[in-house]
């Protein structure tokens, strides 16, 4: 959207004219079930440190009054884009008062509004990170101008509607809400429609008699597959956690979680009144990774109530911080929470959200953890790998650095010492030093303010008994991606090295050396003089952010028995670092698959397996030579079958098998057993095929042409759900014919009048792997579109258009051409041209990962 990009100098003078005081925001949603637009009326007061002219944000369809100061502006002459201007502001207090018709939206920015298929009523809820506060009601739109805010809301009869504050009773349909302690714009909400709720509360154990009510809440279509205690047992855990390490009370007068339809991200920390995507009210039978990973996003939400709600970031340039600390103390609260189903959540930890740190740490638009936010445009595609996975990464490198006392130590202080206001990193990192002796400044540079990754190996010999007689850890600064900013460095690692022996069947641990590395070598003097053991591993429990490497001996060993490892996080390690050599082109994906088939049996991670089967079917699809491809696809859904029986009955191993199957299924006697499977004429043994496992097996029997229209729809009668429609439109979208593709690329291309769900799910369709002859006119349509849709919608739907759709599945030396072109004459946008030079980069790293395994086959 043009004249939307706030810049970070224009908030510094911003932020150095105003300080704003309170907030009045009265909403009128009685037309919310008609939709179009909605009456919005601000009145906001500040002061201005001197006399001058500022600017406040909204994005509307309609302005209808301006008074400043008790004097009218005409919105003609003060309003465009998204800024009014506000000329004359008087050094004191000045009283703004904006009258506007703002817009419901279906794409997940804003209020967004969504009827439900099941009753027919509309359900909406606000998200509002980075800029969208300013598509409901007037707003200096920066976290550093905190202020108050009191909501007043018209909404129809028998709604339920919830904000930050309390909820208060309604009169006359008439919600008036008490004023928030001071908060930024981007985590203010409103959430309203008919929402069924559960309530509980949340009871300190200090024996202070201080309590927190607690609600859960979803749309009543799901309300039957509401698991509320679950929810509540997990918060009420991360309460008496988080309120025993950060050393101040929960901040804020309740808190409410609300499952809401057709959310762009996993949820938004709005503080008291969390928003959740719905797809975590499970309406079918998932494994317990799944309830791992909602678990982790709850507990994420509520770091964020301390650690970016009561201290805020002054500026996006730290918006890795608030993500990073919330993802960090998230993981160390389901691996040490008394009670906790998931001590082993460091092992989820390494497996998934480090495997995207390295991955995104590879890329040409790698960068600094702490970033250099010029613009909101620069924010908005900065929701990456590097923000959230390897900043949490390093946050559990310093903690190893400063010790875990210290570090707690220091986080107490800075909560003490910068309740409700904003920071910067310094302000953390002096916090830090005073608690832990430590000169940080030396390790922030080194970690913060550098982009790449390093690479770990260890350097051994032996005599001739096997005595260690050196040992030292050898650190190598690849070169960065071409163009990426900045140069390789080396960094101060704190490791762990751990020493396995293969003992009755199992790889046990019989040493550990804990130490710091820091430049190209590292002697461990420790380690002289040892019986050298099975398996020797870099970076044991994970202490650092790195790839290691395996000695050849070692590598030996685990390649026979990496299913082996008598705990989870080793195995995992191993596993990560083989997926890495794998992406790196260092081993060929034929012998990834044959050695994630032989260990995979022995994993009893559900989440390291369900990863597995994700990352060879990705390897398959992306990284096999061409000539090997489908003989490989073949031997793994042939496997997929046998591991499916195979497995013990009723157990998440056996849902994971079956989806797996479902994924890859090619041959004409495993589509059968789909198909037997969908309409019962097929039985294993304890498994359910429920809701959404029928909806698995029928997207691939469509998009294999085994399933036609009529099939679909005839589903869809039987689950005439949201969920349902996605599904459909998605299985529609798969079909192998170009009719089926035309209408798929029209409906998200060409008009734009899908939801973001909706579009998403048709995006996911349309991409099958094994249709790439029937998707390959596209290429060109794709770049011929791609700038027009990038300035005509917003961001997110933009986003998903340009990333989804970018030709993938066309690992050719004719895309990365048409990918230039496109880039030297196109002129995009910077955050444009980050997306697709990112996608750029997935070709040629496919097209070396090929290159790999067909060396393999000679």
């Amino acid at each position: 959207m043009p004249g939307t990009n706030l810049t970070r100098e224009e908030a510094r003078e911003r932020a150095r004219l105003l300080e704003v005081d309170a907030y009045d925001i009265e909403l009128d949603l009685s037309g919310a079930q008609e939709g179009g637009t909605f009456r919005s009326v601000t009145t906001v007061r500040f002061d201005a440190r001197e006399a001058g002219e500022s600017f406040i944000d909204l994005v509307a369809p309609t302005v209808h009054e301006v008074v400043l100061n008790g004097t009218s502006l005409d919105p003609a002459e003060v309003f465009a884009d998204s800024r009014i201007a506000l000329p004359g502001l008087v050094a004191g207090r000045n009283e703004l008062k904006v009258v506007a018709d703002c817009a419901y939206t279906n794409t997940g920015e804003g209020l967004h509004r969504f009827v439900d298929p099941v009753d027919q009523q509309a359900y909406l809820y606000t998200q509002f990170e980075v800029p969208d506060a300013r598509r409901v009601f007037a707003a200096f739109e920066q976290p550093d101008l905190k202020a108050t805010f009191a909501f007043t809301v018209t909404a129809p009869e028998g709604w339920t509607v919830i904000s930050n504050s309390p909820t208060p009773e309604p009169r006359d349909n008439i919600w008036r809400f008490e004023p928030t302690p001071r908060i930024s714009t981007y985590i203010t909400a409103l959430i309203a429609g008919p929402y069924h709720g559960v309530h509980s509360v949340w009871e300190s154990g200090k024996g202070d008699g201080r309590t927190v009510p607690l609600g859960v809440y979803c749309r009543p279509s799901l309300a039957e597959h509401l698991d509320a205690e679950a929810i509540f047992e997990v918060t009420r855990q991360g309460f008496d956690w988080f309120e025993e390490k950060f050393g101040i009370p929960y901040p804020f007068a309740k808190y409410d979680q609300l499952f809401v339809p057709e959310f762009n991200a996993g949820a938004m920390e709005n503080a008291g009144a969390v928003t959740i995507r719905d797809q975590y009210v499970f309406r079918s039978k998932v494994t317990d990774a799944a309830y791992e990973t909602r678990a982790e996003t709850i507990l994420h939400e509520l770091a964020h109530m301390w650690f970016g709600d009561l201290v805020t970031m002054e500026w996006w340039n730290d918006l890795w911080l608030n993500e990073s600390f919330a993802t960090y103390t998230s993981i160390a609260c389901q691996a040490a929470a008394p009670g906790s189903r998931w001590p082993h959540a460091w092992t989820t930890f390494a497996n998934s959200m480090k495997t995207w740190a390295y991955r995104q740490d590879q890329l040409p638009s790698t960068h600094p953890i702490m970033a250099d936010i010029k613009d909101l445009d620069d924010v908005l595609v900065n929701f990456d790998g590097i923000t959230y996975a390897k900043g949490a990464s390093v946050l559990k490198q310093l903690v190893a650095y400063v010790g875990e006392d210290a570090f707690f130590r220091g986080v107490r202080t800075y909560f003490k010492r910068h309740a409700w206001g904003n920071t910067r990193l310094t302000d953390l990192l002096t916090a830090l030093e005073e608690t832990s002796g430590r000169d940080l400044k030396a390790w922030s540079k080194a970690w913060l303010e550098t982009a790449g990754i390093n690479v770990l190996r260890p350097e051994i010999t032996t005599d001739d008994d096997g005595t260690i007689t050196s040992f030292a850890v050898l650190q190598e600064a690849p070169a960065l991606p071409a163009g990426a900013k900045g140069e390789p460095v080396l960094r101060p690692h704190r490791i762990a090295i751990g020493s396995y022996e293969l003992d009755g069947g199992k790889l046990v641990r019989t040493g550990r050396v804990e130490l710091d590395v820091d430049g190209e070598r590292t002697e461990v003097p420790e380690l002289v003089g040892t019986l050298r053991p099975d398996v020797i591993l870099l970076n044991d429990d994970d202490l650092s952010y790195a790839k290691v490497r395996l000695d050849a001996e070692s590598l030996a060993t685990v390649t026979r028995h990496l299913g082996d490892f008598a705990e989870s996080l080793p195995r995992a390690l191993c596993w990560a670092s083989a997926w890495d050599m794998t992406r790196d082109g260092e081993m060929a994906t034929r012998d990834y698959l044959e050695l994630v088939l032989s260990g995979i049996d022995k994993e009893t991670d559900i989440g390291v397996v369900q990863s597995l089967q994700r990352q060879v079917k990705l390897a398959l699809e992306l990284y096999a030579a061409p000539s090997w491809r489908e003989t490989g696809l073949l031997r793994w859904s042939e496997a997929t079958v046998e591991k499916l029986r195979a497995a013990e009955p009723g157990s998440d191993h056996q849902l994971a098998w079956a989806r797996a199957l479902a994924a890859t299924a090619r041959t004409d006697e495993q589509l059968d057993l789909l198909a037997g499977l969908l309409d019962g004429g097929e039985k294993i043994e304890g498994l359910t095929v429920d809701t959404e496992l029928r909806w698995a097996l029928l997207h691939r029997l469509a998009a294999t042409g085994r399933a036609d229209e009529a099939a679909i729809e005839a589903e869809l009668e039987r689950d005439r759900t949201s969920a349902g429609e996605r599904h459909a439109v998605s299985a529609r979208a798969a079909r192998p014919t170009a009719e089926a593709k035309a209408e798929a690329w029209a409906s998200v291309v060409e008009s734009d009048k899908l939801p973001n769900a909706m579009q998403e799910a048709v995006i996911g369709g349309f991409v099958q792997t094994d249709q790439r002859e029937l998707l390959a006119p596209y290429t060109a349509k794709y770049f011929d579109a791609l700038k027009g849709v990038w300035e005509s919608r917003s961001h997110e739907m933009a986003q998903q258009i340009a990333i989804g759709l970018y030709p993938a599945v066309q690992v050719t030396e004719e895309t990365l051409r048409a990918t230039d072109a496109w880039l030297e004459s196109a002129e995009p946008s910077a955050a444009l041209r980050r997306l697709v030079v990112e996608s750029r980069a997935g070709i040629e790293r496919a097209l070396k990962a090929q290159e790999a395994d067909a060396a393999a086959a000679v």
